[in-house]
């Protein structure tokens, strides 16, 4: 498999996201006194990688993580990094409860059963560490509420904790010289817990959110970096469909019409479909 690296900004490198075990982006922040980890991995081995990246080019390894939300895809690699880590409350909460388990299938088993995670979290799992699963939980070491800055050395940090339909403890990081945003997964349907679903008053406010930040680039944990006018331009037909499912409600059918009128097509592509059952599933969270 071929490791794709950037070095998105000044200060900011990037390893990009890899679907086959459901790697997400990591990103090395880098100011004159530390450098800051955004997220810890899927894996020791995904942690791993970027460790050889940034020591191959001669790069400062990373002197804390700030974790966007405990999913396991973000925070299994920690123990790899031997760092203090930044995370919100309910992340801290939730990683302390599968601290110890032993990650055998039957334990899978029973976390799917019981939502903590989905059936493809658990198949991604087994593809990423095999049958052997030595798989250490460790908890963050400073833990916050709302938002938390960081300062690097001439680069500034911020983590704020966003209302979000993917996880309660969804956080973004907001690195102010280089004017990027990480978005962690904030902007993603709801995956435990249930079927997959989205709140539409609940995107819509995080979107404003996310606009009013003066970002020139926008990096979604299991997207690439897009620019302003091109983020704006892939979320639009979102915005719309949360708007729709808002004023229609359950109504299907009025709001695949609405999409189709507004899009101007005689067909909805496959993720807006799909799209359009996640906000009926939502509509009462």
């Amino acid at each position: 498999m071929e490791h794709r690296f950037e070095q998105l900004t000044p200060h900011i490198l990037l390893m990009h996201a890899e679907h086959d075990t459901d790697r997400p982006v990591l990103a090395a922040i880098g100011g004159r006194q530390r450098t800051l980890l955004m997220d810890g991995g899927n894996s020791p081995s995904h942690a791993r990688l970027f460790q050889k990246e940034l020591a191959g080019r001669g790069l400062r390894q990373p002197d804390l993580m700030a974790l966007t939300h405990w999913h396991w895809d973000h925070s299994f690699g920690i123990a790899a990094w031997n760092v203090p880590v930044l995370a919100h409350r309910e992340a801290a909460d939730t990683l302390a409860g599968l601290a110890g388990l032993d990650w055998s299938d039957e334990c899978l088993q029973r976390l799917v059963e019981a939502q903590t995670i989905s059936e493809a979290s658990a198949e991604h799992i087994r593809l990423e560490y095999g049958d052997k699963r030595d798989i250490r939980i460790l908890p963050p070491d400073i833990v916050f509420t709302g938002r938390l800055t960081v300062q690097l050395g001439g680069v500034t940090c911020e983590l704020v904790h966003v209302d979000s339909d993917h996880s309660p403890d969804s956080c973004i990081l907001y690195v102010r010289e280089d004017r990027t945003l990480f978005l962690g997964d904030a902007l993603g349907p709801a995956v435990y817990g249930g079927p997959r679903r989205y709140n539409g008053a609940r995107f819509l406010r995080l979107l404003e959110t996310v606009y009013g930040y003066d970002a020139d680039w926008f990096v979604e944990s299991h997207g690439v970096p897009m620019s302003r006018s091109e983020f704006m331009a892939d979320l639009a037909p979102w915005a719309q469909l949360a708007r729709l499912a808002g004023s229609c409600g359950s109504d299907r059918q009025a709001i695949i019409a609405g999409m189709k009128t507004y899009l101007d097509v005689e067909e909805l592509p496959a993720d807006l479909l799909a799209g359009v059952e996640e906000f009926i599933a939502g509509a009462g969270d």
